[in-house]
C-alpha cells in the first residue's frame, strides 16, 4: 500500500521547482540527524528559497568568500554544504573558509578535486562537520583521500560519473557517495544504482524560469489569467 503523505502547498509557495522523483530511490545520508537525499548545486537564493531538494551544495567558480558563504546561509531554509576552495583557492584560507563556514551553520564543507591532501587534513583537524572531497576521475585515489580526514565523496565526473561511482563503491562498500545525476531520470537511476547515495541536481536558472513566465503571460494576456506552473 502507498503511503499517505499529508501535503501542505499554499497558494503563493505552489509554484516551485521540485527534484526529480527518482532521487528519491537513493538510500540517502544521515548527518547529525537528519537524512539527505537530493542536493541542489546552485548559489541562487531565489531557488534556494522555492525548491523542495533536502539540501544545498553552494560550489561557485570563483575564490569563496565568506559574505557569499554568509548570505547563502542567512537566506536557506535547508542545510548547506559550502564550498571552500581547494582549486585557484589554497593553502590556510582553504581552512580558513571551512572555519567560518561551520560558525556560520554549514552542515558540511566540499572542496575541489585538485585539493592536496595536507590541505584536507588540516580542514578535517579545524571543523567538526563532514569534509566532502570531489572526485572527477578513475584514477583518483580514494583511499589517500581517506586517510586524509575526507568524510564524503562527491563524484562529479560528467558522463563518466557512473562509472566512477560503481569503481568507487567496489573499493569502499559503505563510504558514503554523492553524485550528480545528469540530465534526466534514466542517469540519475543509472547514477544510483552504480552506488549514489545521494544526488546532486542542477536546477533551470532563474532567467530560463522567468522566460517561461513570460512566455505564459503573452500567451494568456488576452484571459488575463495567471499561469500557476511552469513546465
Amino acid at each position: 500500500m502507498q503511503d499517505n503523505i499529508p501535503e501542505f502547498e499554499g497558494n503563493l509557495r505552489r509554484f516551485m521547482l521540485k527534484v526529480p522523483e527518482s532521487i528519491y530511490r537513493a538510500s540517502g545520508i544521515r548527518i547529525f540527524g537528519k537524512r539527505i537525499k537530493s542536493l541542489v548545486f546552485t548559489t541562487d537564493v531565489c531557488i534556494i528559497r522555492n525548491v523542495n531538494a533536502d539540501a544545498v551544495i553552494a560550489v561557485y567558480p570563483f575564490t569563496p568568500q565568506p559574505i557569499i558563504t554568509q548570505a547563502i546561509m542567512l537566506t536557506s531554509d535547508k542545510p548547506v554544504f559550502c564550498g571552500i576552495g581547494g582549486g585557484i583557492t589554497q593553502g590556510k584560507r582553504v581552512v580558513n573558509n571551512a572555519l567560518h563556514a561551520e560558525f556560520q551553520g554549514a552542515m558540511g564543507v566540499v572542496v575541489n578535486a585538485p585539493t592536496a591532501n595536507d590541505i584536507i587534513a588540516s580542514v578535517r583537524e579545524t571543523v567538526d562537520i563532514p569534509v566532502v572531497v570531489t572526485v572527477v576521475s578513475q584514477d583518483e585515489d580514494i583511499a589517500s583521500r581517506l586517510e586524509a580526514g575526507a568524510s564524503i565523496i562527491n563524484v562529479s565526473g560528467g558522463t563518466q560519473t557512473p562509472a566512477i561511482v560503481s569503481k568507487i563503491r567496489s573499493d569502499f562498500p559503505t563510504l558514503p557517495i554523492i553524485a550528480t545525476g545528469g540530465p534526466d531520470d534514466t542517469t540519475i537511476v543509472t547514477t544510483i544504482e552504480a552506488g549514489a547515495n545521494a544526488i546532486t541536481w542542477t536546477p533551470p536558472s532563474s532567467s530560463e524560469i522567468l522566460g517561461r513566465i513570460m512566455t505564459q503571460y503573452r500567451d494568456t494576456a488576452a484571459t488575463g489569467e495567471i499561469p500557476r506552473a511552469v513546465h
